[in-house]
Parts: C-alpha cells; sequence; structure tokens
C-alpha cells in the first residue's frame, strides 16, 4: 500500500481502521460501543502544564472525541507548585493511571510539561492492546508547537492571563480552534482583538467559564413577573482572592529554577527578574500577568448573568476603591501608592445603559471579604449574608441566591411563601461540560461559550482593573474604546509589549 504524500497521519489510521471494519465486522463493534475512530478524534495542543492546566487535563483524556498529542510548558517538570491541598495533583493522576504510587517520592506539589507528558502517554498507553504509547510531543514554546505540530485541530490553553491573547491569535491564524481558561485577556485592546480575530479567521472558539444556570432563568422571570418591582442593583461578592496579594515587586533578585524558562514565562511583558511571587497560582494578583478576583469567578458569576438579561453592552461608567496601605520611610507613615498589583480587596461599582430587556442598573463586585450590608429583609429571618453570594434589588424587593445564582429566594421568607403559593422552587440545573466545545470544534460551529459572546462581560471585568488604577471615577465610550474624562487612563486598556511580542 502507498501513501499519499501529503496524507495526515490520524486520515491514515482513520481510512485503515475504516477499512478493516468494512472487511470484517462494523466499527462500533470492533472497537467497542463508545470507539471513536482517530479520524473521528479532535487533536489537541495542550498550553499549560501547572495545577489547573493537570487537574483539568486527567478529565480530559478519558473522553474518547479527543486526542492530546502535544503539550507545552516554560516549565520543564517541578514540585514547587502551589494549589489548593498539598496532594490533590497527585491524587488526581494517580485515579486516572489507577496507580496509587505514583508520584511517591516526589517531594511538593508537581508541575511541568515532563509531567503532561508522562500523564498522557501513560493514560492512552494502558487503553492500548500493546501497553505502549509514544504519540506526545513536548515543547517549551507555543510558537515551535503550532509550527512543527502540522496535524493539530485546536489548543486547550490553560497558562496564565497575560498570554492568554498572544497564544489564542497565534493558533487563530493558523486556523486553529481554541478553548482557553478564563479571561479571554487582561488588557480590553487585547480582549478585543482575540475576539475579532475569532470572528475573522471564522474558527470555533470556547471560553471555560461558560455554564446555563436555571437560577438566573429564575430569577429573570420573577422579576419579569413583577416579584421586586423594576431591577435597580445587582450586587456580586467573592471571597476571593485566596492567593497571597502583594503591594510592591519584589527586590530580590532569587535564581531561576533549573528547567524554567522566564524568558518564554514573561511573553510580551516587559523584562524583570524572575521571582516566585509572580509565578503559579499567585499570577492573578499581578496587573501585568492577571486579571484580579474578578476575572477568577467574576466570569463565573457574571457572565451567565449577561447572556441571560440580554445585556450586551460594557458599562459607561466605572467607579473602584480598594484597600489601602501604609509604609514608614524615615519615622513619617505615608500612604503607599501600589500601581503594579491588585488591592487586598475592591469594591467596585459598574454603571450600565438600558439594555433590551432591562432599565439602566448598577453591578456592584466586592471581593477581599467586603460584601454589602445585609438587607433589613434578611434580617428579619435573623439571617446574615453568606460569605459569596448574588443579590437582585429592586424598587419593592429583593432576590438573594448563592454567588453563581443557586438557591434563588425572595426575601424575606414570607414574602417569598406568599409569591410562590403552591409553587415549588425547581432544583438548579447546571449546564456545562467539555461536549459543548468539542461539538462545536467537531462541526466547525459556535458554542455557547464562543468568545463571540463574551465581549461584553469580559470588558466589564477588565475596565474594574483599570478604575483600580486610575483611583477616580472613569466614563467609557464603548464604540470608541476609549475614557474619555481622564485621558491618562487609557494606557491601561493597553500593555507595553517585549519587542518581537507585539500584537
Amino acid at each position: 500500500m502507498t501513501l499519499k504524500k501529503n496524507m495526515k497521519r490520524r486520515e491514515f489510521l482513520g481510512s485503515a481502521a475504516a477499512a478493516a471494519a468494512f472487511t470484517v465486522v462494523p466499527r462500533h463493534v470492533l472497537g467497542g460501543l463508545n470507539y471513536v475512530a482517530p479520524s473521528d478524534k479532535i487533536t489537541i495542543g495542550y498550553i499549560g502544564c501547572g495545577t489547573q492546566g493537570l487537574r483539568e487535563m486527567t478529565g480530559l483524556i478519558t473522553n474518547p472525541e479527543i486526542q492530546i498529542i502535544a503539550v507545552c510548558d516554560p516549565n520543564r517538570s517541578t514540585t514547587d507548585y502551589v494549589d489548593w491541598s498539598l496532594n490533590g495533583i497527585r491524587n488526581g493522576i494517580r485515579k486516572v493511571l489507577e496507580e496509587p504510587m505514583w508520584g511517591k517520592d516526589l517531594k511538593g506539589i508537581p508541575g511541568g510539561r515532563e509531567i503532561g507528558q508522562e500523564l498522557i502517554e501513560k493514560y492512552y498507553a494502558k487503553n492500548r492492546d500493546s501497553g505502549s504509547y509514544k504519540g506526545c510531543s513536548s515543547y517549551a514554546d507555543f510558537r515551535e508547537l503550532l509550527e512543527k505540530e502540522k496535524d493539530l485541530d485546536a489548543l486547550k490553553i490553560m497558562t496564565p492571563d497575560h498570554l492568554h491573547a498572544t497564544i489564542s491569535i497565534a493558533a487563530m491564524k493558523k486556523g486553529k480552534h481554541v478553548v482557553i481558561h478564563k479571561p479571554i485577556a487582561n488588557r480590553v485592546y487585547e480582549a478585543r482583538l482575540t475576539i475579532e480575530t475569532a470572528r475573522k479567521m471564522g474558527v470555533s472558539t470556547h471560553l471555560l467559564a461558560w455554564s446555563k444556570r436555571s437560577g438566573y432563568g429564575l430569577i429573570r422571570d420573577w422579576i419579569k413577573d413583577g416579584a421586586i418591582g423594576t431591577l435597580r442593583e445587582i450586587h456580586n461578592w467573592s471571597n476571593r482572592p485566596v492567593w497571597p496579594q502583594w503591594t510592591a515587586n519584589p527586590s530580590d533578585t532569587p535564581p531561576i529554577p533549573k528547567g524554567f524558562d522566564w524568558d518564554l514565562w514573561l511573553g510580551p511583558v516587559p523584562n524583570r527578574p524572575y521571582h516566585p511571587n509572580y509565578t503559579h497560582a499567585v499570577f492573578r494578583g499581578w496587573y501585568d500577568f492577571g486579571a484580579g478576583s474578578i476575572a477568577d469567578m467574576g466570569t463565573y458569576s457574571l457572565w451567565p448573568l449577561f447572556r441571560t438579561f440580554g445585556m450586551n453592552t460594557p458599562p459607561v461608567s466605572i467607579e473602584a476603591n480598594g484597600t489601602t496601605t501604609c509604609e514608614i520611610t524615615n519615622h513619617v507613615s505615608r500612604e503607599h501608592k501600589n500601581n503594579v498589583a491588585f488591592p487586598y480587596s475592591s469594591v467596585i461599582k459598574f454603571k450600565f445603559p438600558a439594555q433590551e430587556e432591562l432599565p439602566p442598573i448598577d453591578i456592584f463586585w466586592y471581593d477581599g471579604g467586603m460584601k454589602p450590608p445585609s438587607p433589613e429583609e434578611l434580617e428579619v429571618d435573623k439571617k446574615e449574608l453568606r460569605r459569596e453570594g448574588m443579590m437582585f434589588v429592586g424598587d419593592s424587593g429583593k432576590i438573594l441566591a448563592g454567588f453563581r445564582c443557586e438557591r434563588p429566594q425572595i426575601i424575606p421568607e414570607k414574602k417569598m411563601l406568599k409569591y410562590m403559593g403552591d409553587r415549588k422552587v425547581a432544583k438548579d440545573r447546571v449546564q456545562r461540560g467539555d461536549s459543548d466545545w468539542i461539538n462545536a470544534f467537531k462541526s466547525g460551529t459556535q458554542s455557547p461559550g464562543s468568545f463571540l459572546n463574551a465581549g461584553a462581560v469580559t470588558e466589564t471585568i477588565l475596565l474594574g482593573a483599570v478604575a483600580l488604577r486610575t483611583g477616580k471615577k472613569i466614563m467609557y465610550d464603548a464604540e470608541n474604546m476609549k475614557i474619555t474624562n481622564i485621558p491618562d487612563a487609557n494606557k491601561y486598556l493597553y500593555r507595553e509589549y517585549r519587542k518581537g511580542w507585539e500584537l
């Protein structure tokens, strides 16, 4: 048998499998009930093998619809990662590999491209008759991966926020689909450019924070029914940050860890000395590398809100207040001006114009332990606001819910009982999962979590950081992507690029 010179590897494998199935037995019998032919799989390049990357990788590799053929991370392999439990990553890998002793000699929390490559190849090997598999390439530089991996359908991007736009745009320009962790970018300009590139290239995209939750629809229906009058305000609060938050760049310069390419990790950000305070799970707290607590959690809570309530326009003004800190110099205490990192806590007010189904409203975001005062309606029931939550305020009532609109209730309880009568609140239903983007990538369509649907909420979230850095109320012209009342604040919509990394 002679192969065509340009036939792709998986096309050959797929045609061979199909031929065997035709001459012997049907394909689904040959491969089992859940068998997916190699030619029907989505081939994935996996960018980012830190803790969250590995955590999600253990679930993704079990999906027969995809095949991870390459991994990429500037970090080769270390055990100095930061996570929410000491053994969570290790136990997740042990479970999916069915190897109770995997990593028994590792001290600390593992991560890096070699760990990702080992996980993938061991998992695929144990599901092959031969018991071996060496089909996953490893790269430090995503650009090299995109250049060399010709048989690639899509990238999954699990890097720090400052690299999201750079990698997404590079992939889409090569015609690759993109699935990414939140946010789309950590600068408004980059977010717009990423979304426009997706639209121009016609590829499929998916932002992993997407979900459809029944609580949002229920609240929308109650408000339309007049349960709390005309909606005026929405309050959303989170306990984030759950990482150390600094107020200044570190002054010491520890050595770069062996096997870690600091230059590639920096990507588009101007040169600075390596420091562990920037990397791993703590990157979110820096304006250069992250997008703060609101991007970390607000994307989960606010995006379904925007979609359910038909909010397609960014705010017209943003006012933010953050924790202040002081330092003593020559025996005198003065306020410390921090323009490099998000504050320990913040309260941000977004003022929105009228939308298709809503009058003008204000949305309030709280983090770092901040939350609105307990409403009188809740005090009637002798209760307090939860650690995280969401509250809808109308001119004649309030609705309280969990952080992502779970378990909504009109308060106080007697008002809820009167409104509902004999009706019962339906159990919360949540729709989300890998099947949404995998099906979209296979069919060349857009998933519900497409970048094209996330412009308004992404811009809203990123404008919160601009207001925090400016320290004043800003007025925003969304049509022209311009802050109109403080011209100097417009620089925060962009970033200063390192040479060779410009967008």
